[in-house]
């Protein structure tokens, strides 16, 4: 069997598995109560995945209340030092506007191999796409066991994607339970259909929200926001 038919299979066999969780994590969500919880923290991860993909999860990362949706991690791909430094400018910049203790962490920045380069062949691409998958299960299923000391703590609460083809990897090492929550936001330059990843992801995530209404059809699991960046 080709290494290409190899990966095929391996990651068809993965996204199965990452499908039955979250058809299966569906059916344990509860309906609200009448008297909610006060709010609490909540852990998130966002990809960047460089260019206008890094601008606009950015975009939305601005949009929350640092307060509440604490510690952050934000995860970049080798070689991208540019979504490194706008990371850590938009953490500069909310800082001033919240008054955080000097031993709470707040937030950390983990890299990535990529799945594939720009303009890389695809006969040469599926070593990478397999160093990709090793790095991000180590990241979601292992790094957590060590850091927290407990199986049943998972990588984050809440994760962030949208797009380009790294964080389909991302989301394949998902394999495990707990996993986070997956949210999936289309690109704004998405209009007509949707990318390549979001086909991928389409059934894969717990949340898929497209910003262009023309993505949306009747009985769709996308959900329609308006622009969001």
């Amino acid at each position: 069997m080709s290494s290409c038919a190899t990966v095929f299979l391996s990651l068809l066999l993965l996204f199965c598995v990452r499908s039955f969780f979250v058809i299966f994590s569906y059916r344990r969500i509860k309906p609200a109560s009448a008297n909610p919880r006060p709010p609490q923290t909540c852990s998130i991860a966002i990809f960047l995945g460089s260019g206008g993909h890094t601008s606009e999860a950015l975009k939305l990362a601005s949009a929350l209340d640092f307060g509440r949706y604490s510690p952050r991690t934000y995860i970049v791909s080798e070689g991208d030092a540019l979504s490194v430094q706008k990371a850590f400018a938009l953490e500069h910049i909310k800082a001033a506007d919240h008054a955080f203790s000097d031993d709470q962490p707040q937030y950390e920045l983990l890299t990535i191999p990529r799945a594939r380069r720009v303009h890389q062949s695809l006969l040469s691409t599926p070593p990478d796409a397999i160093r990709s998958l090793l790095a991000c299960m180590y990241l979601v299923l292992v790094r957590p066991l060590l850091k927290k000391g407990a199986f049943q703590q998972p990588f984050v609460d809440l994760l962030i994607l949208n797009g380009p083809g790294t964080c389909v990897i991302l989301c394949t090492a998902l394999i495990g339970l707990p996993s986070p929550r997956v949210m999936y936001v289309e690109s704004f330059a998405r209009v007509k259909s949707l990318s390549l990843s979001g086909k991928l992801l389409y059934y894969f995530t717990d949340c898929f929200i497209v910003q262009w209404p023309d993505l949306t059809q009747p009985g769709s699991r996308k959900i329609y926001r308006g622009c969001l960046v």
